[in-house]
């Protein structure tokens, strides 16, 4: 779908919601209803932006925060000591980032790219976005509730919104409380996010390491590759192609053990001499349907009329002929012979020969052995395969599992790992409006107290890093944005 077209649908949505809601407060007749429903429900609409609040989560928070309160007290304060290390991290490699951009190369890939999603995304990648980035803000804002419990900050509610297309989750709690306490126990509620964050990460990195043992009981690895999906109308979808739950076993005679070994196969057999296949002269002639021989515009000999999709024209050269000859015969009886190089590698009791497919260049004829029917022929340019078929290297020990739940899986966890990993470093920048302004402010308050007596000289110092900070996370901002839209 075009750019503009999505960005007609969007301002289309946001416009409809908001005339809608505008009227239905507005409404005589249900003016009442749809505002109790609103406060009952703790949903409010705005400009391009859906709320959600509510208060019922403040119990778990209290729950678990009053639970452990010196377990939680070490675990939040080595929140502390990520937070500063991300902070540090996060503004150098903005700064790098940035210098790279304008000095090196205008083409770098941004940090924030990972964060916000490409407009020309497949909607099942856009949908891993947004329940993977929704599920890193709910962690993140948990991470606060419950060290503001354990630091006895009141929790007020929790909740969630949409603005525009940016998923999140925010927590509301009881600012006097929140002042009223120390600068250290402060910076373990606010690095609590960013902490939270981190954790994510190396739960999933642990988790997509350990995958092949988890679904040990439902799948099995290592006995080949299966089709999780084929694109439609591509070259090899259809009755005689292939389709989901298909268990690959070769392509030309390369072995499938594994999901790595499909594109391994596939750019094995570019790289490869030419595959042939042996068969005898008086088959030859017998198959034969070529009347003429030419030469076609890009180069390469046909001697198949443009009608036929079964037969296909071969070059073979035989014992005791020099010259090479060209045949027009169906292509699926020649592939199921012995392969062969030259008609030397052919059984030699009888007069033979080694058919090689004469093909433009880029384009090559795979045989893609499959348990499930007889070999998909493939004639066309090799990487196109990589992209038109999905495939995955468990296979289901029962039928009635499904093919693609480990790649879900596999891709989710990938997912939770780039957007909590870039989330982490995001918040964690000194810059207005992220946990990193509040990171700062009270690290500033709680190591230069003495230092810097003064108050509104701590303040004046931590505003100049923060104006510093919110300057280079802008201009990175803007720069992954013109990348994602030119």
């Amino acid at each position: 779908m075009l750019k503009t077209t999505w960005i007609a649908l969007l301002l289309g949505f946001w416009s409809l919601l908001y005339l809608l809601n505008i009227f239905l407060r507005s409404y005589r007749k249900c003016a009442r209803q749809y505002q109790e429903f609103e406060e009952r429900y703790g949903i409010s609409v705005s400009v391009a932006q859906v709320r959600w609040y509510s208060t019922s989560l403040n119990h778990l928070f209290l729950k678990i925060g009053q639970s452990h309160s010196s377990l939680l007290g070490g675990w939040f304060s080595l929140g502390i000591w990520f937070g500063i290390v991300a902070m540090v991290a996060s503004l150098t490699l903005l700064v790098v980032m940035l210098c790279k951009t304008f000095i090196q190369d205008s083409s770098t890939e941004q940090v924030l790219t990972p964060v916000m999603p490409g407009i020309n995304l497949p909607m099942s990648q856009i949908l891993y976005y947004f329940v993977t980035l929704s599920v890193c803000g709910i962690l993140h804002e948990f991470g606060h509730a419950v060290a503001a419990v354990r630091e006895q900050v009141r929790v007020n509610g929790f909740g969630m919104f949409i603005f525009i297309i940016y998923p999140g989750a925010y927590v509301d709690l009881y600012t006097e409380h929140l002042h009223a306490i120390s600068p250290l126990r402060q910076l373990r509620i606010y690095c609590a996010g960013v902490w939270h964050n981190f954790i994510i990460v190396v739960v999933c990195v642990a988790l997509l390491s350990c995958l092949p043992i988890i679904l040990l009981p439902f799948y099995t690895t290592g006995s080949g590759a299966i089709v999780t999906n084929v694109v439609e109308n591509s070259p090899v979808y259809g009755e005689r192609g292939l389709s989901r739950g298909y268990k690959l076993l070769s392509i030309n005679g390369c072995s499938i053990n594994k999901e790595e070994d499909w594109s391994m196969c596939i750019i094995d057999a570019i790289h490869q001499p030419t595959r042939g296949y042996c068969m005898s002269l008086d088959e030859i002639n017998q198959l034969n349907t070529a009347k003429k021989v030419f030469k076609s515009v890009d180069g390469s000999i046909q001697c198949c009329s443009n009608t036929s999709l079964a037969d296909l024209c071969f070059t073979y050269s035989s014992k005791g002929a020099s010259d090479k000859k060209h045949a027009c015969v169906a292509a699926r009886p020649v592939t199921d012979r012995v392969s062969c190089s030259t008609y030397r590698d052919c059984i030699v009791y009888r007069d033979m020969a080694c058919l090689h497919p004469s093909l433009p260049n880029n384009t090559y004829l795979l045989r893609i052995l499959h348990d499930s029917g007889p070999a998909v022929l493939y004639v066309g340019d090799p990487h196109l395969l990589l992209y038109i078929v999905s495939v995955s290297g468990y296979i289901p020990r029962y039928t009635s599992l499904p093919v693609d739940l480990p790649n879900i899986l596999d891709t989710l966890l990938k997912y939770l790992i780039s957007l909590s990993g870039a989330l982490a470093l995001l918040n964690s920048v000194p810059c207005y409006a992220l946990d990193g302004q509040w990171i700062l402010t009270a690290l500033i308050e709680h190591v230069c107290q003495k230092s810097i007596p003064k108050a509104k000289d701590r303040q004046f110092l931590a505003n100049c890093i923060l104006l510093c900070g919110t300057f280079v996370l802008v201009s990175n901002i803007l720069l992954a944005m013109w990348t994602l839209l030119r």
